[in-house]
This record gives structure tokens, sequence and C-alpha cells, in this order.
């Protein structure tokens, strides 16, 4: 079993977002385990498992669907993105390997260049060289500047040498499982977050296995930092959680919330750790094995 977790740059036409997840339900032996949609961040998340074959058929229908609607260049939203579907990362499960999705990753960035005329590139586990492994590195400057980025020489592994006009560029790999992680702040102060995104995140010298960047949610007049963790075991949610609301209270500012994107596997998470971060919803509804059919 392989999970893929693709992000698509639309979270606020929900008609579309519904159309998507029926492409990617209607592909026999595919599992859409769950989908949510951030309108700030005009992203939406799709979780769904099956083989390699079947995990192919439906990332296609998925590609299918969203490029022939999403158009970048009218698209806003605080979230970075390069693409109309922005990643597209395969994550190894029950008796599936690393090197399984790494194979799939490159044989499905290949076909989508190929089918859609779209740059495609590969990164974290399947990257072919170190300096393609960041999504982040990746996405720099994000779709306004892709083309000038490509122009001076950042070539995509599959596709065209340019961007597509309304879809921009994919990224498409294969990593280990981590964990979408926002905390929601009792500020406006995009400044604050930053700040505190700085000293959580790893490459700032904060907590190991944390990405963190801060982003205003301007429809709440607050501010989030958003994290994605990593290696769970290492640094666990509810020490994230500790080491934001520490930075936050040393501002004088409160921890609103937080919430899980997508899913997260059943050692991350229980009944108390919710209540100490305090996780919006059930968070029986965010257990990955939980969702998983027999």
């Amino acid at each position: 079993m392989i999970e893929c977790v693709p992000n698509v740059s639309e979270g606020r036409r929900q008609e579309l977002i519904d159309r998507v997840a029926h492409a990617v339900r209607s592909v026999p032996g595919v599992f859409l385990l769950d989908y949510s949609a951030d309108p700030a961040h005009n992203r939406s998340v799709f979780t769904f498992v099956g083989d390699a074959g079947a995990l192919e058929r439906a990332v296609l229908s998925l590609y299918e669907e969203a490029l022939s609607t999403i158009d970048l260049r009218a698209h806003r939203g605080v979230h970075p993105r390069l693409g109309a579907v922005d990643v597209v990362p395969f994550i190894p499960l029950e008796g599936a390997t690393m090197a399984e999705c790494v194979s799939l990753a490159t044989r499905v960035a290949r076909t989508v260049a190929e089918r859609f005329q779209l740059p495609v590139y590969l990164y974290e586990q399947a990257a072919t060289s170190p300096d393609r492994r960041s999504l982040s590195a990746i996405r720099q400057g994000g779709f306004e500047k892709l083309a000038d980025r490509m122009a001076a020489g950042f070539l995509p592994d599959f596709g065209p040498r340019s961007p597509h006009t309304t879809a921009g560029a994919s990224v498409v790999g294969a990593r280990v499982p981590l964990v979408a992680f926002n905390v929601n702040l009792s500020t406006n102060r995009l400044d604050l977050a930053d700040a505190i995104a700085r000293a959580v995140r790893e490459s700032s010298g904060g907590l190991p296995f944390v990405k963190a960047m801060g982003l205003p949610l301007a429809d709440r007049s607050i501010v989030q930092v958003s994290m994605n963790l990593t290696n769970v075991q290492q640094t666990p949610i509810r020490r994230a959680f500790d080491e934001v609301a520490r930075q936050a209270a040393r501002q004088g500012v409160d921890v609103l919330e937080s919430e899980i994107v997508g899913l997260a596997p059943a050692a991350a998470l229980d009944e108390a750790t919710a209540a100490a971060i305090r996780l919006r919803g059930d968070w029986r509804e965010r257990i990955l094995e939980r969702r998983i059919p027999a």
C-alpha cells in the first residue's frame, strides 16, 4: 500500500474540489481517505491510498480535472505554490518500499509532462540532484517567478522548458510520512508569526525535523505558524506546539487553536495530545489508520 497526498491550488470553489475528489474516488483500487480545503491558503489537500498502478491512474485523473479549470494567473492565496497541481508526494505504507515510491514518482512525472505538456520537477527521495531535494527550494518565488527562473537555467526533470500558461509546473516525489500542522495565534502581526517560525524551524537552529513559515489569515485578522513535522518520533506534535506557544507568550500573544491538515499516524496523536494542543475538530478523524479500509 502506498499513500499519495496531492496539494491542489484551489481552496474556494467547492464544486471544483468535489470534482477532483470524485475523479480520484472513481478509480478502482483507490481509497480516498480525506480531503479538505483552506480558503485563505486557496489550496486543497487530498489523501488516498492504493497500489502503484491504481495510484498512477488516480493521479492522472486528478491532473485532468484540476488543469482543465485552474488558472494560476488569477489565483491568489497565502500559501506558496508553483503549479495548479502543486506537489504530488508518494509515501510508502504497508508492504511498500521507498524505492518503489521513487520509481512510481518518476514514472508519473514523465507521463504528466508528456500528456499535459507541463514542466515537472522531482523532489525529496526522487530528486535527481541534492539541490532538488527541498520542496521550498524548488518552489522559491512561486508561479510568478517561474518563467524567469526557467529562462535562467532552472530546468525541469521532464517536460517543456517554460511554464504552462495556466498551470505553471508541478513537483512530484517520494518522501517519508509527515504531519502538516498549523498553529493559529491571537494577533494579526505577520512579523511575529515569521519570527516564531524562524525560532522553531530546524534550518534556523530550532527544533529538529520542523519546517515552518508564518502566514496571514486576513479573513480572520489573525496569523498562523504553518509547519511540516517530518519526524514526529523525534519532534512530536506536542513539542512543536509547546515551542510555538512559548515563543508567542514571550510576546504577550496567546495560541487560539491548532489544526492538522490531512491525516496523521496513530502514534503521533491521542486524546491527551489533542487537548493539550487545542486541536480543532475530532482528533480521531485525523488518524490515518482509522481511515484506511480493512
